[in-house]
């Protein structure tokens, strides 16, 4: 047993430039932190981070009162208690939770999540091993390395510059033997766009952010990069798609609105869905997430049923890493994969609940960064930990993205021969039939 003596936080500085939360957590023997994430492309029923709304200061961005109830509340909650008691301290967190919704609105999910983390970090410290050794007790010595799906063309809420609707536009790196050869694909991709682009924006998550005329134009661009390098694209390379359709949704009409072929265009469910469809076979995508509103369940049961045997179907703010919303896409079949973002739900043991849920029901676990990042790295270790085969973390730029990219390097150091990648078996039956679906074993 260790018991936590001391908790603190401060105010710093996400990768967007806003405020975020650091906690500092003591032991008798050890001292930990936790830096928290922040989105921007958010689903409404997420958990709420706790913001000061005083203009005068961020423009309200500011997170005083997150840090003052990691220092009061919180603080004389957890004092006292044991680091390896992960599931009774964040029971304690969210016992804190008075708001009506049970969002974590009045204690805030940013000062939950920072504690929450800080509290397995002093763990695994204590134990003197690696964090993603410690992370899931079912499975102490995990090896399996993720597929980095690298967001290297940006558009939509992240990239108001590129003039496009679909917000990120990712190649997975599927068709390698190791993480590292992966990675090294990647980054010569993304560097050979960034030579093509010539001096174009970058977005939140480091992606390029090009003024184009059309959707389509960005998955042209992506095909040409792949194939100015030795890469097989459909072989090695695939594309990734996050419309986070909920941002091009409009609720007053009941359509998408978005630019099919160089047109604005108000479409329905059912067309859109058709869209996706005539992108898949010639853009070998083998992942959609988020390719329907947040509310429009049929849309997404309508898709998942028609391609869900062909590519990994991501739900994100359709589930906000919470199982009552994971538990009904189960039921009606409106997924075959959930994203994770540990600050969706606010502490390390919910997240874990919702994983197992989704494991047991057969689902994807894509562990995911948010827009507004900092240099923390647990969700790399989190990503072995549970073996999910999968990590989004953006484009192969930016410190608060290589910090991840880099992290897992490390940890592919550390397992040597033990590390294994997974490649196109970490998507299972989710590749594009024409092409890869030969390497799935």
């Amino acid at each position: 047993m260790s018991k936590i003596q001391n908790i603190e936080a401060m105010q710093i500085l996400d990768s967007r430039g806003l405020p975020t939360v650091e906690v500092i957590l003591e032991t008798d023997k050890t001292k930990s932190n936790a830096k928290v994430p922040s989105g921007a492309s958010t689903g409404e029923r997420e958990a709420l981070e706790l913001r000061d709304n005083d203009l005068d200061k961020f423009n309200g961005k500011g997170v005083l009162k997150a840090v003052e109830n990691v220092q009061t509340a919180i603080k004389n909650a957890v004092s006292g208690m044991d680091v390896f008691d992960q599931k009774g301290v964040d029971n304690k967190l969210i016992g804190l939770d008075t708001s009506p919704q049970k969002n974590k609105g009045d204690i805030g999910s940013n000062a939950t999540l920072g504690v929450s983390l800080a509290v397995a970090r002093a763990a695994a410290q204590e134990k003197g091993v690696e964090l993603f050794q410690h992370l899931n007790p079912e499975n102490p010595n995990p090896c399996v390395l993720p597929v980095p799906l690298m967001n290297i063309l940006n558009g939509g809420k992240h990239a108001k510059s590129s003039n496009i609707e679909l917000q990120e536009f990712m190649i997975a790196p599927a068709g390698f033997d190791s993480y590292s050869e992966a990675l090294r694909a990647g980054v010569e991709i993304y560097q050979k766009l960034k030579e093509i682009l010539k001096g174009a924006a970058v977005g939140d998550e480091g992606g390029f952010a090009p003024a184009l005329t059309t959707n389509e134009d960005a998955l042209e661009l992506i095909k040409k990069a792949v194939g100015e390098t030795k890469y097989k694209f459909g072989e090695q390379i695939f594309i990734a798609l996050d419309p986070a359709a909920s941002e091009f949704y409009d609720k007053d009409i009941g359509k998408y609105r978005l630019k099919i072929k160089g047109k604005l265009q108000e479409v329905t469910s059912k067309e859109l869905k058709e869209f996706y469809e005539s992108l898949i076979e010639p853009y070998h995508i083998i992942s959609i997430e988020d390719g329907f509103d947040q509310n429009d369940w049929a849309g997404w049961i309508d898709f998942t049923k028609a391609n869900g045997k062909k590519i990994q179907i991501i739900g994100d703010d359709l589930f906000v890493t919470n199982v009552k919303y994971l538990k009904r896409g189960i039921e009606e079949g409106a997924a075959n994969a959930i994203l994770i973002k540990l600050n969706q739900i606010g502490t390390l043991s919910e997240t874990i609940e919702t994983m197992d849920m989704a494991k047991k029901a057969g689902m994807k676990c894509v562990i995911s960064h948010r827009s507004g990042e900092t240099a923390d790295t647990t969700i790399a270790d989190l990503a072995v930990a549970f073996e999910t085969g999968q990590i989004k973390t953006g484009a192969p730029a930016r410190s608060e993205r290589t910090e991840k990219y880099n992290r897992l390097l490390h940890i592919e150091k550390i397992l040597g021969e033990k590390a294994v990648y997974k490649g196109l078996n970490s998507f299972k039956y989710a590749a594009p039939q024409s092409g890869a679906q030969a390497h799935i074993k």
